[in-house]
Protein backbone atom coordinates (compact mmCIF):
# COMPACT_ATOMS: atom_id res chain seq x y z
CA UNK A 1 0.00 0.00 0.00
CA UNK A 2 1.62 3.33 -0.66
CA UNK A 3 1.65 6.26 1.60
CA UNK A 4 -0.78 7.91 -0.39
CA UNK A 5 -3.57 5.22 0.37
CA UNK A 6 -2.31 4.93 3.79
CA UNK A 7 -3.08 8.71 4.10
CA UNK A 8 -6.81 8.34 2.96
CA UNK A 9 -7.77 5.46 4.81
CA UNK A 10 -6.33 6.84 8.09
CA UNK A 11 -8.45 9.77 7.45
CA UNK A 12 -11.26 7.80 6.66
CA UNK A 13 -10.98 5.72 10.21
CA UNK A 14 -11.10 8.86 11.92
CA UNK A 15 -13.56 10.57 9.69
CA UNK A 16 -15.86 7.22 10.49
CA UNK A 17 -15.09 7.50 13.69
CA UNK A 18 -16.07 10.80 14.39
CA UNK A 19 -18.94 10.67 12.66
CA UNK A 20 -20.34 7.78 15.02
CA UNK A 21 -18.88 10.10 17.83
CA UNK A 22 -20.82 13.13 16.88
CA UNK A 23 -23.90 10.85 16.61
CA UNK A 24 -23.62 9.40 19.45
CA UNK A 25 -22.44 12.40 21.77
CA UNK A 26 -25.54 14.28 20.73
CA UNK A 27 -27.86 11.79 21.28
CA UNK A 28 -26.64 10.74 24.54
CA UNK A 29 -25.29 14.17 26.55
CA UNK A 30 -21.98 12.42 27.09
CA UNK A 31 -19.63 14.02 24.49
CA UNK A 32 -17.61 12.16 21.68
CA UNK A 33 -14.97 10.91 23.89
CA UNK A 34 -16.82 7.47 24.97
CA UNK A 35 -16.30 6.47 20.74
CA UNK A 36 -12.98 8.83 20.30
CA UNK A 37 -10.87 7.83 22.78
CA UNK A 38 -11.12 4.15 22.38
CA UNK A 39 -11.03 4.33 18.49
CA UNK A 40 -7.84 6.54 18.45
CA UNK A 41 -5.89 4.54 21.17
CA UNK A 42 -6.82 0.83 20.49
CA UNK A 43 -7.42 0.73 16.84
CA UNK A 44 -5.21 3.31 15.71
CA UNK A 45 -2.50 3.63 18.35
CA UNK A 46 -2.10 7.09 19.18
CA UNK A 47 -0.88 8.05 22.35
CA UNK A 48 -3.38 8.16 25.31
CA UNK A 49 -2.62 12.14 25.98
CA UNK A 50 -3.11 13.27 22.12
CA UNK A 51 -6.14 10.93 22.17
CA UNK A 52 -7.64 12.82 24.74
CA UNK A 53 -6.36 16.55 23.43
CA UNK A 54 -8.77 15.30 20.11
CA UNK A 55 -11.69 14.04 22.12
CA UNK A 56 -11.73 17.46 23.87
CA UNK A 57 -12.00 19.06 20.67
CA UNK A 58 -14.93 16.61 19.81
CA UNK A 59 -16.94 17.56 23.03
CA UNK A 60 -16.52 20.89 22.01
CA UNK A 61 -17.66 20.36 18.37
CA UNK A 62 -20.61 18.43 19.36
CA UNK A 63 -21.70 20.74 22.14
CA UNK A 64 -21.27 23.48 19.75
CA UNK A 65 -23.76 21.91 17.46
CA UNK A 66 -25.96 19.89 19.05
CA UNK A 67 -26.13 22.45 22.22
CA UNK A 68 -26.95 25.50 19.45
CA UNK A 69 -29.91 23.34 18.01
CA UNK A 70 -31.13 22.03 21.21
CA UNK A 71 -31.19 25.75 22.49
CA UNK A 72 -33.13 26.86 19.59
CA UNK A 73 -35.37 24.46 19.69
CA UNK A 74 -35.99 25.49 24.05
CA UNK A 75 -35.48 21.50 24.86
CA UNK A 76 -31.83 23.30 26.92
CA UNK A 77 -32.76 24.34 30.11
CA UNK A 78 -30.02 27.05 30.47
CA UNK A 79 -31.15 28.23 33.64
CA UNK A 80 -30.32 24.51 35.06
CA UNK A 81 -26.98 24.66 33.06
CA UNK A 82 -25.76 27.87 34.26
CA UNK A 83 -26.34 27.27 38.06
CA UNK A 84 -25.09 23.63 37.91
CA UNK A 85 -21.55 24.74 36.17
CA UNK A 86 -21.11 26.82 39.19
CA UNK A 87 -20.30 23.72 41.38
CA UNK A 88 -18.85 21.83 38.31
CA UNK A 89 -16.06 24.34 37.72
CA UNK A 90 -15.46 24.80 41.63
CA UNK A 91 -15.01 21.29 41.71
CA UNK A 92 -12.24 21.49 39.10
CA UNK A 93 -10.34 23.76 40.77
CA UNK A 94 -10.24 22.16 43.86
CA UNK A 95 -9.63 19.02 41.97
CA UNK A 96 -6.74 20.42 39.79
CA UNK A 97 -5.12 23.07 41.83
CA UNK A 98 -4.98 20.27 45.31
CA UNK A 99 -6.51 16.97 45.75
CA UNK A 100 -5.04 16.01 41.88
CA UNK A 101 -1.26 16.41 44.69
CA UNK A 102 -2.88 13.87 46.97
CA UNK A 103 -5.06 11.46 45.32
CA UNK A 104 -4.46 8.28 43.60
CA UNK A 105 -5.76 8.50 39.99
CA UNK A 106 -5.82 5.04 40.01
CA UNK A 107 -7.92 4.77 43.09
CA UNK A 108 -10.17 7.39 41.79
CA UNK A 109 -10.87 5.44 38.33
CA UNK A 110 -11.84 2.48 40.06
CA UNK A 111 -14.48 4.24 42.60
CA UNK A 112 -15.77 6.46 39.71
CA UNK A 113 -16.17 3.36 37.79
CA UNK A 114 -17.72 1.42 40.65
CA UNK A 115 -20.25 4.30 41.43
CA UNK A 116 -21.29 5.08 37.55
CA UNK A 117 -22.17 1.22 37.54
CA UNK A 118 -23.76 1.43 41.02
CA UNK A 119 -25.72 4.23 39.10
CA UNK A 120 -27.20 1.54 37.11
CA UNK A 121 -29.60 1.22 39.79
CA UNK A 122 -31.96 3.90 39.74
CA UNK A 123 -31.31 4.31 36.33
CA UNK A 124 -33.04 0.19 35.23
CA UNK A 125 -35.64 1.37 37.77
CA UNK A 126 -36.71 4.13 35.73
CA UNK A 127 -35.91 2.26 32.23
CA UNK A 128 -39.08 2.34 30.43
CA UNK A 129 -40.79 5.48 32.20
CA UNK A 130 -41.23 8.23 29.20
CA UNK A 131 -41.73 11.08 31.52
CA UNK A 132 -41.18 11.77 35.28
CA UNK A 133 -44.56 12.04 37.21
CA UNK A 134 -45.69 13.74 40.03
CA UNK A 135 -42.49 16.04 40.31
CA UNK A 136 -42.81 18.93 42.43
CA UNK A 137 -40.32 21.92 42.21
CA UNK A 138 -38.11 21.92 45.31
CA UNK A 139 -37.67 25.39 47.09
CA UNK A 140 -34.23 26.50 45.09
CA UNK A 141 -35.71 25.10 42.10
CA UNK A 142 -39.03 27.46 42.92
CA UNK A 143 -37.03 29.96 43.67
CA UNK A 144 -34.53 30.13 40.87
CA UNK A 145 -37.55 29.13 38.64
CA UNK A 146 -35.26 26.36 37.05
CA UNK A 147 -38.99 24.50 36.23
CA UNK A 148 -39.53 24.61 32.23
CA UNK A 149 -41.31 23.16 29.18
CA UNK A 150 -40.42 22.00 25.58
CA UNK A 151 -42.14 20.31 22.93
CA UNK A 152 -41.76 17.03 22.12
CA UNK A 153 -41.86 15.70 18.50
CA UNK A 154 -42.48 12.50 19.13
CA UNK A 155 -45.52 13.15 21.09
CA UNK A 156 -46.32 16.38 19.49
CA UNK A 157 -47.25 17.76 22.89
CA UNK A 158 -45.70 20.97 25.14
CA UNK A 159 -44.35 19.09 27.85
CA UNK A 160 -44.24 20.59 31.53
CA UNK A 161 -41.88 19.63 33.89
CA UNK A 162 -40.35 20.35 37.15
CA UNK A 163 -37.15 20.16 39.04
CA UNK A 164 -36.56 18.50 42.35
CA UNK A 165 -33.60 17.36 44.65
CA UNK A 166 -31.15 20.68 43.90
CA UNK A 167 -29.03 20.03 46.97
CA UNK A 168 -28.15 16.26 45.73
CA UNK A 169 -27.48 17.61 42.21
CA UNK A 170 -25.40 20.58 43.65
CA UNK A 171 -23.39 17.45 45.16
CA UNK A 172 -22.66 15.62 42.06
CA UNK A 173 -22.17 18.04 39.77
CA UNK A 174 -19.20 19.31 42.19
CA UNK A 175 -17.79 15.82 42.38
CA UNK A 176 -18.02 16.27 38.74
CA UNK A 177 -15.80 18.88 38.61
CA UNK A 178 -13.48 17.39 40.80
CA UNK A 179 -13.28 13.99 38.56
CA UNK A 180 -12.98 16.51 35.86
CA UNK A 181 -10.22 17.93 37.19
CA UNK A 182 -8.11 15.06 38.97
CA UNK A 183 -8.66 12.70 35.76
CA UNK A 184 -8.87 15.37 33.10
CA UNK A 185 -11.99 14.38 31.28
CA UNK A 186 -15.38 15.80 30.91
CA UNK A 187 -17.52 13.97 33.38
CA UNK A 188 -20.07 14.20 30.92
CA UNK A 189 -21.90 11.07 31.86
CA UNK A 190 -21.79 12.62 35.83
CA UNK A 191 -23.90 15.79 34.66
CA UNK A 192 -26.65 13.84 33.20
CA UNK A 193 -27.07 11.69 36.14
CA UNK A 194 -27.49 14.67 38.09
CA UNK A 195 -30.27 15.62 35.84
CA UNK A 196 -31.69 12.40 35.23
CA UNK A 197 -31.29 10.57 38.75
CA UNK A 198 -31.07 13.75 41.55
CA UNK A 199 -33.42 16.59 39.36
CA UNK A 200 -35.79 14.06 37.83
CA UNK A 201 -36.20 16.52 34.27
CA UNK A 202 -36.91 14.44 31.07
CA UNK A 203 -34.37 12.84 29.49
CA UNK A 204 -34.55 14.93 26.34
CA UNK A 205 -34.24 17.86 28.59
CA UNK A 206 -31.05 16.06 30.46
CA UNK A 207 -29.34 15.23 27.55
CA UNK A 208 -29.67 18.65 25.53
CA UNK A 209 -28.88 20.50 29.07
CA UNK A 210 -25.66 18.06 29.41
CA UNK A 211 -24.76 18.94 25.24
CA UNK A 212 -24.64 22.76 26.52
CA UNK A 213 -22.62 22.33 29.70
CA UNK A 214 -20.37 19.86 28.20
CA UNK A 215 -18.45 22.51 25.90
CA UNK A 216 -17.76 24.98 28.80
CA UNK A 217 -15.85 22.85 30.83
CA UNK A 218 -14.17 21.12 27.56
CA UNK A 219 -13.40 24.64 26.66
CA UNK A 220 -11.28 25.25 29.99
CA UNK A 221 -9.69 21.83 29.86
CA UNK A 222 -8.51 22.48 26.38
CA UNK A 223 -6.69 25.67 27.28
CA UNK A 224 -4.42 23.10 29.17
CA UNK A 225 -3.66 20.41 26.50
CA UNK A 226 -2.98 23.03 23.95
CA UNK A 227 -0.44 24.53 26.05
CA UNK A 228 1.26 20.99 26.46
CA UNK A 229 1.22 20.70 22.76
CA UNK A 230 -1.57 17.37 22.84
CA UNK A 231 -3.71 19.02 20.18
CA UNK A 232 -2.33 18.12 17.60
CA UNK A 233 -3.76 19.50 14.04
CA UNK A 234 -3.75 16.65 11.72
CA UNK A 235 -5.92 14.54 13.84
CA UNK A 236 -7.91 17.11 15.67
CA UNK A 237 -9.25 18.96 12.32
CA UNK A 238 -10.71 16.10 10.66
CA UNK A 239 -12.20 14.81 13.99
CA UNK A 240 -13.73 18.41 14.31
CA UNK A 241 -15.51 18.39 11.04
CA UNK A 242 -16.51 14.89 11.46
CA UNK A 243 -17.81 15.56 14.99
CA UNK A 244 -19.89 17.96 13.84
CA UNK A 245 -21.51 16.71 11.17
CA UNK A 246 -22.76 13.68 13.45
CA UNK A 247 -23.86 16.00 15.77
CA UNK A 248 -26.18 17.74 13.84
CA UNK A 249 -27.44 14.50 12.60
CA UNK A 250 -27.66 13.23 16.26
CA UNK A 251 -29.94 16.27 17.23
CA UNK A 252 -32.62 15.21 14.34
CA UNK A 253 -32.34 11.76 15.64
CA UNK A 254 -33.24 12.68 19.68
CA UNK A 255 -35.78 14.65 18.86
CA UNK A 256 -37.65 11.92 17.28
CA UNK A 257 -36.86 9.18 19.67
CA UNK A 258 -38.87 8.28 22.96
CA UNK A 259 -37.64 9.19 26.11
CA UNK A 260 -37.71 5.46 27.45
CA UNK A 261 -35.48 4.81 24.08
CA UNK A 262 -32.74 7.88 25.41
CA UNK A 263 -32.41 6.34 28.96
CA UNK A 264 -31.79 2.63 27.93
CA UNK A 265 -29.17 3.68 25.41
CA UNK A 266 -27.88 5.95 28.31
CA UNK A 267 -27.85 2.83 30.84
CA UNK A 268 -25.71 0.81 28.01
CA UNK A 269 -23.29 4.13 27.85
CA UNK A 270 -23.28 3.95 31.62
CA UNK A 271 -22.13 0.26 31.44
CA UNK A 272 -19.30 0.89 28.82
CA UNK A 273 -17.65 4.31 30.87
CA UNK A 274 -18.23 2.51 33.96
CA UNK A 275 -16.21 -0.50 32.85
CA UNK A 276 -13.45 1.58 30.89
CA UNK A 277 -13.40 3.61 34.11
CA UNK A 278 -12.47 0.50 35.98
CA UNK A 279 -10.31 -0.89 33.67
CA UNK A 280 -8.02 2.02 33.56
CA UNK A 281 -7.79 2.08 37.15
CA UNK A 282 -6.80 -1.61 37.22
CA UNK A 283 -4.13 -0.82 34.73
CA UNK A 284 -5.30 -0.58 31.50
CA UNK A 285 -4.76 1.49 29.02
CA UNK A 286 -8.87 1.69 28.25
Amino acid sequence: MTEASQSILWLSEVAGASFVAGVVGSISGLGGGIVIVPVLTILMHVPIERAIGASIVSVIAVSSGAGSVYVKDKITNVRIAMFLELFTAAGALLGAGYLSRHINPESLYILFGLMLLVSLIPIFARLGQELPDGIQNDRIASSLRLNGSYFDKRLGREIQYNVTGIPAAIGIMFAAGIISGILGIGAGVVKVLAHEVAMKVPTKVSTATSNFMIGVTAAAGAGVYLRRGLVLPFLVVPVAIFVLVGAFLGTRIMERLSNSLLRKIFALLLAIVGIQMLIRGLGGKY
